[in-house]
């Protein structure tokens, strides 16, 4: 700490905790003693990333309240008035500060990122010809129906391609953090659910499966990004549609918890082997039914995106599945 805030030998003794804080002052973090106090009154920790433009480094800086538990109301500290049902309550007993130099693992980020943007621009530009080529071929009334079939694979393939790249981008623009593009409105999910199921009714037409929309009491509004929300909401949806059996029924319910709002979207489809269960949100992992070869039509990009997007909103996932019965996968979303 000493090196970090670039104390003098004669000042170490006599610093205190806002004197100490305001070798820190940055563009986010010019107040230290609000941000003392916002802990303070709320218990909570107050994390920041700092960045010096004059000496290129980036720290991550975290205040938070040191704390003991106790019992109240109780027996639990002879304190109580002995009706035996306690509560916890929490002593405040100092200030933690910590602060990580970060300014290694920003550049790697840096670079990671400017490299995946290249890689992905130099697939782009061939890629583009050969789906465009092989549409063109296709066309030709003279091509016998072999090389027909095959012009078909190449356009096809071509454009699960492409498919894969732009999915895998938005994973990775969300694996750095870049929240600068996130729009936080109030969003009410069970709106955006009834929105969702009319946008994807013709793809579950097609296979005679019904959609069904439930909501469980009254639903308030979440802080959210409607745009992302609805990507995750469409891939959760669509899988079901995807792995369920023709004449299946999918339902989506929208439940209200103690601190969040769930969405769950349940289905009647093939399940998830219990083995691939803890995977299955990982990049790039595909499910192998038994019996059968892995999806090659998925990216294996789609469910670690939904999870991204969530846990970017400080929400969760989960998924229930058994093999033959169906699946029941969900999202949370902290409630206004």
């Amino acid at each position: 700490m000493i090196k970090t805030a670039r104390l003098a030998p004669e000042e170490i003794e006599h610093i205190d905790l806002l004197a100490l804080l305001e070798k820190f002052k940055a563009g986010v973090f010019d107040e230290p003693s609000i941000a003392v106090r916002r802990v303070l009154q709320s218990g909570a920790a107050y994390e920041r990333e700092l960045y010096f433009a004059d000496r290129n480094q980036t720290l991550e800086l975290r205040i938070s309240l040191a704390s003991e538990y106790g019992q109240a109301n109780g027996n639990g500290n002879g304190n109580g008035n002995g009706s035996g049902n306690g509560t916890a309550e929490t002593h405040p007993l100092c200030f933690a500060i910590r602060l990580r130099d970060t300014t290694r693992m920003k550049e790697f980020d840096q670079l990671r990122s400017d490299m995946i943007s290249l890689m992905s621009h130099e697939l782009r530009t061939p890629l583009t010809s050969i789906n465009g080529f092989s549409e063109l071929l296709a066309i030709d009334e003279k091509l016998s129906p072999e090389s027909r079939e095959f012009v078909q694979i190449i356009s096809s393939e071509s454009q699960r391609m492409s498919k894969m790249i732009d999915t895998f981008l938005k994973v990775t623009q969300l694996d750095r953090n870049d929240k600068q593009e996130v729009v936080y409105v109030a969003l009410r999910l069970d709106e955006l659910v009834r929105e969702v199921l009319a946008t994807i009714q013709p793809a579950a037409k097609k296979k005679r499966i019904r959609l069904l929309d439930q909501v469980n009491g009254t639903i308030p509004p979440v802080a959210a990004d409607k745009s992302l929300i609805t990507q995750v909401l469409m891939k959760l949806v669509d899988n079901a549609i995807r792995y369920s059996s023709e004449r299946t029924t999918i339902t989506v319910t929208t439940v209200l918890g103690a601190d969040d709002v769930r969405v769950v979207v349940e289905d009647r489809g093939y399940g998830v082997p219990a083995d691939a269960i803890d995977r299955i949100w990982e990049k790039f992992y595909r499910v192998a039914r038994e019996g059968q070869e892995k999806d090659e039509e998925s990216t294996g990009l789609g469910l670690a995106f939904v999870k991204e997007i969530v846990e970017q909103h400080r929400g969760s996932v989960s998924v229930e599945s058994e093999v033959g019965q169906g699946s029941k996968f969900s999202f949370a979303l902290p409630r206004l």
